[in-house]
């Protein structure tokens, strides 16, 4: 059976042409994600993005005005769709604990592609989060960037998770906080497990990543 097709809404701030308005954009997406995931946002390039897609580069800029535009897009996009697997994750649980459970279930578990968003490869896309998202608000536009709601996608997660601690424990003072570490933290233990695993105690087939950061949390809350 195939999925039902997902459009996942992204600020008209990020971007000049909306990629999901015509095929050239869905392919820009498309190749921005497996170049950049190949190459690394350093040496990736538009140039060499309008090389992969067969489309010349002035036409990748008619969607972006530049490539940090894009990586920026593709963050919001992708917290877009963190925020849509949330709502969907805890949609007629009442309960707050489990709702909780469900929520950090969503933030630290190893990303799958989603198939009713073809031209978007999620779990390619999640490994961008995790290696390069810090360079889209680690510059010196960050503040301008911050004011036009280019990050409202990621904060608005870090809220909606944020509200589910204080069903749990209303007196609990640093919600954001602590979703914003354990957001960032799990991100950085997925990329330890890959490249540094003496920084971590992963376990060969036992997603120890995700039991450390649940245990965390209730423990952070009881």
């Amino acid at each position: 059976m195939k999925s039902p097709k997902v459009h996942i809404d992204v600020s008209k701030e990020l971007f000049l042409r909306n990629p999901d308005s015509s095929e050239l954009g869905k392919r820009i997406i498309t190749g921005s994600i497996d170049l950049i995931n190949e190459l690394g946002f350093e040496l990736f390039t538009f140039k060499k993005l309008g090389e992969r897609i067969g489309s010349p580069e002035s036409s990748i800029y008619r969607y972006f005005e530049n490539k940090n535009g894009l990586l920026i897009y593709l963050v919001a996009w992708y917290w877009s769709w963190v925020d849509y697997k949330l709502a969907f994750a805890i949609t007629n649980i009442t309960a707050p604990k489990e709702k909780l459970k469900r929520a950090i279930d969503v933030l630290v578990q190893p990303v799958l592609v989603d198939y009713s968003i073809l031209h978007v490869n999620e779990t390619m896309l999640s490994e961008i989060i995790i290696k390069e998202s810090v360079k889209a608000y680690h510059t010196k536009e960050v503040d301008d960037q911050n004011k036009k709601g280019c990050f409202s996608q990621y904060k608005y997660v870090v809220k909606r998770v944020s509200d589910i601690i204080l069903e749990v424990n209303p007196t609990f003072e640093y919600p954001h906080m602590l979703v914003s570490t354990i957001i960032e933290g799990a991100h950085q233990q997925r990329y330890f497990a890959d490249h540094l695993p003496a920084l971590t105690n992963v376990k060969q087939n036992h997603d120890a990543i995700g039991d450390f950061y649940t245990e965390m949390i209730f423990k952070v809350l009881a």
